[in-house]
């Protein structure tokens, strides 16, 4: 770590002294430590709750978990931006401050910290660490880890941990086992925000690169598994620490982390991961292709009743699915553009011709949740919220706006025709076949994705046979892994595939994904590319709501900015997991709120033979 990097740390840092004393005498009155925190109001669960509630505290330890994926891997540190690591990896190996369960929307509660507490405004937040909280190697986790690991993650970690750290102003530790963050902006998601960092154990970086470490540097941590084997591309086996701290110490681990063995195994494609799930060589596979769950699912297996499928229903909201076009582009910067893309992409064919029709369309970012945009137009709170950005958002934001829908046929000639008409508005007419500007330059653009991904080449292929009634050819390219990270990184695209899961409790994250700020920033999360003022007005405000009410209107007033302006091609929505696995591996017949996420398989299964 350079010794710039140590300065700016050196700013923020503070030990406990006269300072932190009067601020904390002054404040003391208005707070008081808590087993939990909530967005608003209380968590559900009292200082005195046994488990969560949906976890299994009888479950039997044992067994193993074998599952698939299609990519590669050529880093174990999740928490920087050098390489690319497998996406759960950081679900696996990151323990933070506080744990957020999966059956309310934003709720946390105690893991290395015992206790929270908070001012009223919410203008800092302090933890105070369990004395039984030990990383994987048996060393305490101390104040002095956990300031280090907010610091490192802030300033050379991987671009999500940035801008939480941006609003905090200072990290003083308090005692002996408590630490207080202070922030410098108005925004009451901080508080939790500022439990839920992996903490990493400083020791182990002494004198290495944390930025630049990969394979050879697995960060220790605190998690009930621990690395035990790899080969690099081929798989990743985690084992369970027999030793873990939190184990009859937490509440909220209380059956969680049953089996002892969760191995990953990496394919080059769709066909060969489902083949090895086919012969058992995988005992876990979660399904996103209707047509194969029920035409596929009838191998041996199956039919033996060794394998089971299992149909799991959840109440999050869609997020958002499809094609991402990156309006940094020259193609893609008119929303007229953007908009006669939309209309030639004739969902319902491609719905049918891929899923047989069965899969739903995501309507919006939000769709499927309380949290969603109301059709037609808007009114009250999401209406006044609007306003004042009238002139300078899409019309249809404040009118209403709902996707294109198609006759269902091929051609598609409503479609078609609305994008012609669209593009001639931008300036473009076909000229000899050819769609192209007044100059005569052809419209084209590249559509950029990974190989291995079968289906979405597949519907890209349906949507330039319908952009050649356009007089548009767009370049395909595929690229592996490795190669769609490096362009993406740094915007090197005209459209690809996109992928946003959003909660029920959207919060700072949303800067990443969709806020001005983050246009430029390598390696970031706003692939869109989108500026606008009255997103990140938006934004600002869900996170400054101090009733549910406002939360409510801004977050659908943000749902009718993004999706009327057209940045993505929405596709399919799954509003249930389909997941087929050994009938041995079992879960709890109660399902949390947000269903199959991350923090509940593996978390809350257990293997138990039948």
């Amino acid at each position: 770590m350079s010794f710039g990097i140590w300065a700016h740390m050196g700013r923020k840092l503070h030990t406990a002294g006269l300072a932190a004393s009067v601020s904390l005498i002054a404040t003391l009155a208005a707070a008081e430590p808590q087993h939990g925190i909530a967005m608003y109001g209380d968590p559900a669960l009292p200082p005195d709750f046994a488990h969560l509630p949906y976890a299994n505290p009888d479950a039997p330890t044992g067994g193993a978990m074998v599952t698939n994926t299609v990519g590669s891997y050529d880093s174990l540190n999740p928490f920087i931006t050098k390489g690319t690591s497998f996406w759960q990896l950081r679900f696996l190996m990151g323990e933070s401050l506080m744990a957020r369960s999966l059956d309310e929307p934003f709720s946390l509660y105690g893991l290395l910290a015992e206790s929270i507490e908070t001012a009223d405004d919410r203008s800092w937040v302090e933890f105070t660490l369990r004395p039984e909280a030990r990383f994987s190697d048996g060393s305490p986790v101390t104040v002095e880890d956990v300031i280090w690991s907010y610091e490192t993650l802030g300033t050379v970690g991987h671009p999500r941990y940035a801008g939480f750290y941006a609003k905090v102003d200072t990290i003083e530790q308090t005692g002996d086992r408590s630490v207080r963050f202070t922030f410098n902006v108005e925004d009451r998601e901080l508080a939790l925000l500022a439990g839920l960092r992996p903490i990493l154990q400083k020791a182990q970086w002494e004198g290495i690169d944390f930025a630049e470490s990969g394979i050879d540097n697995i960060p220790i941590v605190s998690s009930p598994y621990v690395i035990t084997d790899f080969e690099p591309n081929r798989f990743i086996e985690f084992t369970r620490n027999e030793d873990y701290w939190a184990e009859d110490v937490v509440p909220f681990v209380n059956g969680l982390y049953n089996l002892d063995t969760l191995r990953i195994e990496f394919f080059g494609d769709e066909v060969a991961a489902f083949e090895a799930f086919k012969v058992g060589e995988i005992n876990s596979n979660r399904e996103f292709n209707v047509v194969r769950w029920d035409s596929q699912y009838n191998f041996d297996l199956i039919e033996s009743g060794e394998f089971v499928k299992s149909v799991l229903p959840h109440s999050r909201p869609s997020g958002m699915t499809g094609f991402v076009m990156n309006t940094r582009t020259d193609q893609f910067d008119d929303i007229r553009v953007r908009d006669a893309m939309m209309h030639a992409f004739n969902f319902e064919f491609i719905n049918d011709t891929i899923t047989g029709g069965a899969q739903p369309r995501i309507t919006s970012y939000f769709s499927n949740s309380p949290l969603a945009m109301q059709d037609g137009p808007a009114t009250g709170r999401v209406l006044e919220f609007l306003e004042p950005f009238a002139d300078s958002i899409p019309q249809d934001a404040i009118t209403g706006y709902a996707l294109p829908v198609s006759d269902r046929s091929e051609r598609n000639r409503a479609g078609i025709a609305a994008a012609l008409s669209l593009m001639e508005e931008a300036g473009y007419t076909i000229q000899d076949g050819v769609m192209a500007d007044e100059d005569g330059t052809p419209f084209t653009f590249e559509i950029l994705l990974q190989s291995n991904s079968t289906e979405n080449t597949a519907i890209i292929d349906i949507y330039t046979e319908s952009l050649t009634r356009l007089g548009i050819t767009p370049t395909i390219t595929l690229v592996d892994g490795a190669q769609y990270k490096e362009r993406t990184d740094v915007y090197d695209f005209d459209m690809t595939y996109y992928r946003r899961g959003l909660s029920l409790s959207p919060g700072n994250e949303q800067y990443l994904y969709w806020g001005s700020d983050s246009v430029d920033t390598t390696g970031g999360r706003n692939l869109m590319g989108v500026e606008s003022e009255a997103i990140d007005a938006m934004i600002n405000r869900l996170l400054t709501s101090e009733s549910q009410d406002d939360f409510l209107a801004a977050t659908r007033a943000m749902d009718r900015l993004l999706t009327s302006g057209r940045y993505v091609i929405p596709i399919y929505q799954w509003n249930i997991s389909r997941i087929a696995h050994d009938a041995d591996l079992k879960f709890p017949d109660t399902m949390p709120i947000f269903g199959d996420w991350p923090g509940w398989q593996p978390d809350v299964w257990w293997f138990e033979e039948g």
